[in-house]
């Protein structure tokens, strides 16, 4: 039985992970949606009629620009929500392997947008999000994913310091008078 529970914590921790890790990048896509199309397409919303942005014939120096910021948003919610439970190995390090193992992510959304750009000769503004912002960000953030556990955030806290971190209640009623809460004193 002891497996079976301890299987269960594992794959519900991957689970929490995993959706904390999306929503940052659902985050992450808010911020570099608006920026690449307003640089290619002069329009932020991409709904209407589309005109020339001012990199409309450098679609990959747009997006490098666009991934850029978005990944400066995507450090800060992953290091201080999706992974904060994961030991502190310096800002330094974990900033510079993160955008590291993010440029290797942009390049693969590089790569696709390219190939759809340049070898199947696709200009049109769905041409490039479908190849850049769903394929290539798909293909990428499950690199992401996997890259930013293994290398960046990769030491979780012992259960003991987590719950340091975030002091539980006490269980019993000699634990609240124990503890000097400021509460009012516990009758018995």
């Amino acid at each position: 039985m002891k497996i079976v529970t301890t299987l269960y914590r594992q794959v519900e921790h991957l689970l929490h992970e995993v959706a904390k890790f999306g929503l940052v990048g659902l985050l992450g896509l808010v911020v570099d949606l608006p920026i690449y199309n307003w640089l290619v397409f002069d329009n932020p919303l991409v709904f209407g009629a589309s005109g020339d942005g001012m990199l409309h014939d450098k679609p990959v120096t747009a997006k490098f620009i666009s991934v850029t910021v978005a990944t400066v948003v995507t450090y800060l919610g992953n290091r201080h929500w999706t992974w904060r439970h994961r030991e502190r190995t310096g800002l330094h390090r974990e900033y510079v392997l993160f955008f590291v193992l993010n440029g290797i992510g942009l390049l693969i959304a590089a790569g696709c947008l390219s190939f759809s750009r340049y070898v199947l000769d696709q200009h049109s503004w769905l041409a490039d999000n479908i190849a850049a912002n769903f394929v290539g960000l798909g293909l990428g953030t499950l690199f992401r994913f996997w890259s930013y556990r293994k290398f960046v955030f990769k030491d979780e806290l012992a259960l003991d310091e987590a719950d340091h971190q975030h002091p539980k209640a006490p269980d019993t009623a000699a634990g609240l008078d124990a503890d000097n809460t400021g509460d009012l004193p516990v009758i018995r």
